[in-house]
């Protein structure tokens, strides 16, 4: 029987992306969970190979104000401590720093990070980033550190960009997972967020997809081979 890979998105989650085409590639089966729209997270000792939990337009921030955002950062805590494969995808990361202890919040000059940005590995690294990599972000809050995790990989922007806690659980703020097709989604469906600060233009993300969405997209079948195995 196939082992099973559980990924939980977030009410507006777009479920073509490249991560569950991948993984469903490699031969894993997947099912999907959405606690926002009123699924319930399996327990933490179900047959679940591995958890990837999504980015979401919500903050990590809000989980007085939703009460789903609550339950699954106690649940990611509470996988994370299994050891089992975890992945949290930028606000999926987010809330794995917060359910470690660590904060979230805006950049101190209210910038975001809209396009392709260049993040480099740290010396922790090894077996994760090994160079420096263009990567696709969609963000305005980033998050700290936790301090029983360790840093691997930092932007010129927001500085923490991939952290690791005990062997195999990461938080990542940038966006592999996204293919050409739900970029060019969301820039169409979310326009107005070329205007922020920090955010490049549609002509800039596309040209800059030309040159990095390849290696992008091999770093990320690579990463989840080592992260399975």
């Amino acid at each position: 029987m196939k082992q099973t890979v559980l990924l939980i998105d977030h009410p507006i989650g777009q479920r073509d992306d490249r991560a569950s085409r991948m993984l469903q590639e490699m031969g894993y089966a997947i099912e999907w969970c959405s606690p926002g729209r009123g699924d319930v997270l399996p327990p933490l000792d179900s047959d679940f190979k591995a958890a990837i939990v999504y980015g979401g337009a919500e903050s990590a921030n809000h989980t007085e104000d939703k009460a789903y955002l609550r339950v699954e950062t106690d649940w990611i805590g509470g996988w994370a401590e299994t050891g089992r494969p975890f992945l949290g995808i930028c606000l999926g990361g987010q809330m794995l720093a917060r359910a470690l202890g660590a904060t979230v919040s805006r950049h101190d000059e209210g910038l975001h990070e809209i396009g392709y940005v260049k993040i480099d590995p740290t010396p922790a690294s090894k077996g994760f980033l090994g160079d420096a990599m263009h990567v696709y972000q969609w963000h305005n809050e980033g998050f700290e550190v936790p301090a029983c995790a360790e840093l691997l990989a930092s932007g010129p922007v927001f500085r923490n960009q991939a952290f690791r806690y005990g062997a195999n659980a990461y938080g990542i703020q940038f966006h592999p997972e996204v293919s050409r097709p739900v970029m060019e989604r969301w820039m169409r469906e979310a326009s107005h967020m070329l205007e922020e600060p920090g955010a490049q233009s549609k002509v800039a993300q596309l040209a800059a997809a030309a040159r990095f969405d390849a290696p992008m997209e091999a770093w990320l079948r690579g990463f989840l081979t080592r992260w399975l195995a």
